[in-house]
């Protein structure tokens, strides 16, 4: 053991306990805005459908219509990988798997519409809508045909919509709490957001319809959708969208970008509006920096090149989606929009063959970490969180399976949630 080192030390007690004192607040203040991850599942998209398009049947179709697109243009695992270059040792994996999730569940999380995609109505019929919509997906979580997230995106806080937005709201929370109460999958999202004051408002609203049902204080949260200038960069020169994550007091989920009124906002003409533009990629980082660490998650937007006409114009729609979405991933947006039936297979094999192919490397390098093996790349206890998010994120959008990543890792499912979790404290790792 060698020698014993003599310890010494200069300060009294006192001086460390002052030190704390000082910072007790700030501690609070941490811990209040910055609580990290919730570590719930995120889904990999958001399908928007019309509120009077919306029907029991919606999911199914989508999911049957995205295999049709699949057999008539891409039959086998082979021809759907020559089209969107995935490797061949890839092609097969991805291809059952997309096959099975479109089978098993087509779309992650749906919002019915009732802002663009519903536009002006009268009042009546959009009530009804909203009733009609509560009921059907009350129905859909009573009957096991639901997606794991659904909810609607009501008219925005300003002026002109402002009540019918109100409104529409309450007839469908009304609605759910009439049918037997709120799902634990129900999303809400508050679109064209440009002043805090707005967030505090829809706050207000949601207080007011938890306190009237006596429902627990925060238990109804919703995402902000960022689609303009101003919620990027406000008059005064600061980073609004920071400050409508702190106006939501903590009922934000997500921050939503919306790629084709945002472009219009700061003048991008229609033939460069999309997710990669220059612009786009401004708006995402500053919302993923002012998101980062506080349990709000950053959604990137759609694509509205649809896959339709001949096989020609499928695929180079399909490449074009599975290319923005692999972008999207890889700069960290694990989420985004889905326009179309025909979206949903490049949406998958985009994901799929994102986890897929960065498996092995994952796991091996979490083990190593758990091993204090070494290797060539030597992590440090951040890292060994992404990797645990990574494979987290596959298992639950079926790009991995539990048991081939215990296998790979050593780890459990629960381990890997300690490790990606914030919250996580000391970790114990068990065998699987």
């Amino acid at each position: 053991m060698g020698q014993q080192e003599k310890v010494a030390t200069s300060l009294a007690g006192a001086v460390s306990e002052e030190i704390s004192a000082s910072l007790t607040a700030v501690d609070a203040e941490l811990a209040r805005r910055y609580p990290g991850d919730p570590g719930t599942r995120q889904p990999v998209h958001t399908v928007y459908v019309p509120g009077d398009v919306f029907e029991p049947g919606t999911l199914r179709s989508w999911g049957d219509q995205a295999l049709a697109a699949l057999d008539e243009h891409a039959p086998d695992a082979a021809s759907f990988a020559a089209v969107l270059g995935i490797p061949e040792e890839l092609a097969g994996p991805v291809h059952d798997r997309v096959r099975a999730k479109l089978e098993r569940e087509p779309v992650e999380d749906l919002r019915i519409d009732f802002e663009d995609g519903y536009g002006p109505r009268p009042d009546a019929e959009e009530d009804e809508a909203a009733a009609r919509a509560a009921r059907l997906v009350s129905e859909a979580y009573a009957n096991g045909t639901a997606a794991p997230y659904m909810g609607i995106r009501m008219k925005c806080m300003e002026a002109g919509v402002r009540d019918r937005g109100i409104r529409t709201t309450d007839v469908f929370l009304s609605g759910l709490m009439a049918a037997g109460g709120l799902p634990e999958g129900l999303v809400l999202t508050l679109p064209k957001v440009t002043y805090p004051e707005q967030v505090t408002a829809f706050v207000q609203l949601l207080e007011a319809f938890e306190k009237a049902h006596g429902l627990d204080a925060g238990r109804i949260g919703f995402e902000i959708q960022i689609e303009t200038s101003q919620s990027i960069l406000a008059a005064d020169g600061t980073a609004a969208v920071a400050r409508m994550i702190d106006a939501a007091r903590g009922r934000a989920t997500g921050l939503h970008y919306g790629t084709f009124d945002y472009s219009a906002c700061v003048g991008v003409s229609a033939a460069y509006q999309a997710s990669d533009h220059p612009a786009a990629d401004h708006a995402k980082a500053v919302m993923q920096v002012a998101a980062a660490g506080t349990g709000v998650r950053v959604s990137d937007g759609s694509t509205n090149v649809l896959p339709v006409g001949p096989a020609d114009r499928v695929h180079e729609a399909w490449r074009l989606h599975y290319g923005l979405t692999r972008r999207a991933l890889a700069r960290a947006y694990y989420q985004g929009w889905d326009m179309h039936p025909g979206h949903l297979p490049t949406r998958y094999a985009a994901v799929y063959a994102f986890y897929r192919e960065g498996l092995e490397p994952a796991a091996a390098r979490l083990a190593a970490y758990v091993a204090k093996a070494g290797g060539d790349v030597m992590d440090e206890p951040a890292t060994a969180k992404a990797l645990g998010g990574y494979l987290l994120r596959g298992i639950d959008c079926g790009a991995l399976d539990t048991a081939e990543v215990a296998r790979l890792t050593g780890l459990t499912r629960a381990d890997l949630e300690a490790f990606a979790s914030p919250r996580r404290g000391d970790l114990t790792v068990t065998a699987p």
